[in-house]
């Protein structure tokens, strides 16, 4: 272990920690494995890029993290706390309150302005000044001036980024991107990253974002590859500066 690495073990600090995550779904075919033995932390202020071909899994990965999917096995833990005995209820103020999700799709409700569709959550959780920290946020997003517009008149890089404003308005501890640029053209696409990745690093916070861009990816500090519902691989970008980082195959790679 080299210096640097041991350092990263005594600092670390874990807030996503999967162990023996298996996830099952029942179809007219039969049983499909979705995943298949994932072990797996993540540590606060890491940033993991997911990758991997249709079907392997990442969008349920998240999910589980999340705790929108439970799995048929295994534990999932967050901040130290497992979602497995926590109620419906319980999982959805843990999400209210710790956890912002972006999707591909912008999800924003049509009939409510970039100011409100930021404020709305906000002011579900009883948050105080909800509007002055919905249009704080709309501006380090750079749409301060289109705080009063509707989505449709918004355009697509515009509109997710105010989800991006929405995910990150409640202070979460981690982030989940799913696709954030699939939807947009390659320009746009880029600026919509720099935005996600300059209010991370102002935040401090936890993010893991699933792409299919490998150049994405690597703006992560650690790149998982998932192959069949398993990691294949998990490079660290740090260990070797330059290159890809090192692989390390898990134990429960696909063979």
């Amino acid at each position: 272990m080299t210096i640097d690495s041991a350092s990263r073990e005594e600092s670390r600090k874990v807030l996503v920690e999967l162990r023996g995550l298996h996830l099952t779904l029942e179809s007219a075919a039969g049983a499909v494995n979705i995943l298949r033995g994932i072990d797996l932390t993540i540590d606060e202020g890491e940033a993991v890029g997911i990758v991997g071909p249709s079907g392997s899994g990442k969008s349920t990965l998240i999910s589980v993290m999340a705790g929108l999917e439970r799995p048929s096995s295994g534990t999932v833990r967050f901040s130290g706390r497992d979602l497995g005995d926590m109620s419906e209820d319980g999982l959805a103020v843990l999400r209210r309150d710790h956890i912002g999700i972006v999707f591909q799709s912008f999800h924003l409700i049509p009939t409510m302005t970039a100011l409100e569709n930021v404020a709305i959550a906000l002011e579900l959780a009883k948050a105080p000044n909800a509007f002055a920290k919905a249009r704080e946020t709309l501006e380090l997003v750079g749409l301060g001036p289109r705080t009063g517009h509707y989505p449709a008149q918004l355009s697509g890089g515009e509109q997710q980024r105010v989800a991006i404003a929405r995910a990150f308005a409640s202070g979460p501890s981690l982030i989940l991107a799913d696709e954030p640029t699939g939807n947009l053209d390659g320009d746009t696409g880029r600026a919509v990253i720099d935005t996600l990745f300059s209010l991370r690093a102002e935040r401090g916070v936890t993010l893991a974002l699933i792409t299919h861009d490998e150049g994405l990816a690597a703006r992560c500090d650690r790149i998982l590859r998932l192959t069949d519902g398993r990691i294949a691989t998990d490079e660290h970008a740090d260990d070797h500066p330059g290159d890809a980082g090192r692989v390390t195959q898990q134990p429960n790679a696909a063979q």
